[in-house]
């Protein structure tokens, strides 16, 4: 590959960037909220992953088991997203309750400032080793995770047309994944030296430049609203505050994406969950099970990183959300029947760069885009309900269904995700369906 060929999708990119303010901002948004989250992940995993249960969890709830005689070690994961979920349950309609009676003015900062706040709280509970921290703060970056990735996929639906999705999603995805190569680094560089509770900080300093991105944005998301005669975001929304769910049930486009979303969660877990405990069996040294995963990580996000420069802009501006979906289903689904066939550490590897890099590059912006066509009830109401309830209603399902699985071995685990993969794939027929009824352009 020749310098000039190799450097054609970053020159794109920065042309891009000139010619659209509104891109510039949204790419150190975007770039700035995955630093924050990604320097605060492997915290989280390392919460989880602690063999002091007091550190985990409050002495209260160690005793509540022990006295039932249930080993609170064996079930740490199973316990902390089954809270997770219901977590989930009790914050959709408080979050329903803000974007109905405030507008965007109001409740985009709102979001971003709880969990600036929630962070400064955190640095008190890290500074002060207070026991049962490492189940609050897993909890909450579980929250924070979905609910400011959905809120801002939401806002960028008020900023861009359809036709500047479908142009600009690739680059912005690009921004994140760049920022998730940045947070862990930042993470590695500073635990040692400064220690956990000041990690807090670095993270809250990114979303304090995530509010400086919001306030710049709201210019062209007030802009485009009048040029296109759409209704203000700078007004309330009205309505209750299950709404979201209401629109989920009632319309077909939306019940698809559920569909696609719980299904695609579905392959994930079942994957992730899996190559676990193949790995485990294989690998017996920590040290190389880690190099092992650090390895795969890094293979997603330079893959997805790839993909989002060069292939993402190219298929959604000319061909649609069509290949942006179908593409990543029938590839899913005939690596879940070559593992069924073959589970083999090293191609159950394979299959998860794949999945991960084509969720974050194709699957995800094409589904975003649909949210550039339909008002803002849509995607602030239904969008964040599908992003955050379904998404960890679904991780919590196929978590146990992934225990039930492997009691029969690798080959019945990936037969069912044939099976799940299948049913994306489906899914995805039905979201291309309901979706080529929009309006073209908003």
């Amino acid at each position: 590959m020749s310098a000039a060929t190799a450097g054609g999708p970053l020159k794109k990119l920065v042309a891009a960037l000139r010619e659209s303010p509104a891109l510039w901002w949204s790419f150190l948004y975007f770039f700035c909220l995955l630093s924050g989250y990604y320097v605060l992940r492997p915290v989280r995993e390392a919460m989880a992953a602690s063999a002091d249960l007091e550190t985990v969890f409050p002495p209260v709830l160690i005793a509540w088991f022990a006295s039932h005689g249930i080993a609170l070690k064996d079930f740490v994961l199973q316990f902390l997203f089954s809270c997770v979920f219901v977590i989930m349950l009790v914050l959709q309609p408080v979050y329903g309750w803000l974007v109905s009676r405030f507008p965007r003015r109001v409740f985009l900062p709102a979001v971003y400032g709880f969990f600036i706040a929630t962070l400064l709280g955190f640095y008190a509970l890290f500074d002060s080793q207070v026991p049962g921290r490492g189940m609050a703060f897993f909890l909450w970056v579980m929250v924070f995770n979905l609910f400011a990735v959905a809120v801002f996929w939401s806002f960028m639906a008020d900023v861009f047309s359809n036709a500047q999705a479908r142009a600009y999603y690739g680059y912005i995805g690009a921004a994140g994944t760049i920022g998730a190569f940045l947070g862990p680094l930042i993470t590695s560089a500073l635990a040692q030296r400064v220690g956990i509770a000041n990690l807090m900080l670095v993270s809250a300093g990114f979303l304090i430049i995530c509010l400086f991105c919001i306030w710049r944005l709201r210019h062209w998301a007030v802009l485009r609203e009048r040029e296109q005669q759409l209704v203000s975001g700078e007004k309330p929304m009205g309505g209750s505050v299950l709404d979201g769910l209401k629109l989920i049930v009632r319309e077909p486009l939306l019940r698809w994406l559920a569909v696609l979303v719980m299904f695609g969660v579905g392959v994930g877990t079942l994957l992730y969950n899996q190559q676990a405990s193949i790995v485990r069996a294989a690998v017996s040294d920590p040290a190389a099970s880690t190099a092992f995963f650090s390895r795969i990580d890094l293979a997603v996000n330079a893959l997805t990183l790839l993909l989002q420069l060069s292939l993402t802009r190219w298929l959604l501006s000319r061909h649609g959300i069509a290949p942006a979906l179908l593409i990543p289903a029938f590839a899913i689904l005939l690596g879940f029947s070559v593992l069924a066939a073959s589970p083999l550490p090293m191609m159950v590897a394979v299959v998860q760069v794949l999945t991960r890099a084509s969720e974050f590059s194709l699957f995800k912006p094409a589904r975003e885009t649909i949210y550039t066509r339909v008002d803002r009830q849509w995607r602030y109401k239904a969008g964040a309900a599908i992003d955050t309830a379904v998404y960890r209603g679904a991780d919590l399902s196929f978590t146990w269904v992934h225990k039930g699985l492997s009691l029969f071995g690798s080959h019945v685990v990936f037969v069912g995700g044939v099976v799940v993969a299948a049913c994306m794939t489906a899914a995805a027929f039905g979201v291309l369906r309901e979706e080529k009824k929009l309006p073209r352009d908003r």
